[in-house]
């Protein structure tokens, strides 16, 4: 189960290949995942009514709430962690982060996966949508399960303790370990989270116009702008 060195330094683009295959499905599956609901929600409306493109708004607004979700968990997480180390390509187990969102789960950044494949899979089809939801599921456990395997060799004692009393994914409803030192840098991770929030705001269009070629605009936008933050992290490095 857990990831390869591969697939956890090539980890977003893996992702972003799960997110072009489940959009794909399309292409075999004519329906879509907002007309599956109305369906199952509201069958008394029609296709193409004005009262169909409503729930349609409705549908893709809750979306974009579920991304911009997803972009404060991450950010929040990446403030404490850092940018440098969210999106570097090799592993960092050199050092035990138990504050901010790391007091209520191991794996904020990996959880926030979660709402963001549902939030954008509502504009795919239907299995597309269960699609996005279990393939990232299932690839981010495999990378924490890499990680974990790592912190344990580097950290020890301190880290079994650490999983004794803080949950994997799922999040604690109250905080599990004692607040630490570490201090958030917000102007970095709300940076490097930059590409997450795009998402949302190309979303949150998608809902006003109905227009996919918003999506064709707004969306690659979030993928250049996470390339620029990477070159920009491996600069220094080099």
């Amino acid at each position: 189960m857990r990831a390869t060195k591969f697939e956890f330094e090539q980890r977003f683009w893996i992702i972003a290949a799960i997110y072009l295959a489940g959009f794909s499905l399309s292409g075999t599956d004519h329906t879509s995942f907002i007309a599956t609901l109305r369906h199952l929600i509201a069958p008394s409306i029609a296709a193409g009514t004005p009262q169909a493109k409503v729930f349609a708004r409705i549908v893709i607004s809750g979306g974009a709430l579920l991304v911009f979700l997803t972009a404060a968990l991450r950010t929040w997480g990446a403030a404490y962690l850092r940018t440098s180390v969210v999106h570097d390509t090799a592993e960092h187990s050199e050092a035990l982060v138990a504050d901010g969102p790391y007091r209520y789960t191991r794996n904020p950044l990996y959880l926030a996966n979660l709402p963001m494949a549902a939030g954008i899979g509502v504009l795919a089809s239907r299995s597309g949508f269960i699609f996005l939801g279990l393939a990232n599921w299932i690839f981010v456990y495999r990378l924490i399960y890499r990680e974990e395997d790592a912190l344990g060799q580097t950290q020890g004692k301190s880290y079994r303790a650490f999983c004794e009393a803080v949950p994997r994914f799922w999040p604690a409803l109250r905080p599990r370990v004692p607040a630490g030192n570490h201090l958030p840098v917000w102007g970095q991770a709300f940076a490097g989270e930059s590409f997450v929030w795009i998402f949302g705001l190309a979303e949150l269009i998608i809902a006003i116009t109905l227009s996919p070629m918003a999506a064709l605009i707004v969306f690659p936008l979030g993928f250049v702008a996470h390339y620029i933050i990477s070159r920009r992290i491996r600069k220094p490095r080099k």
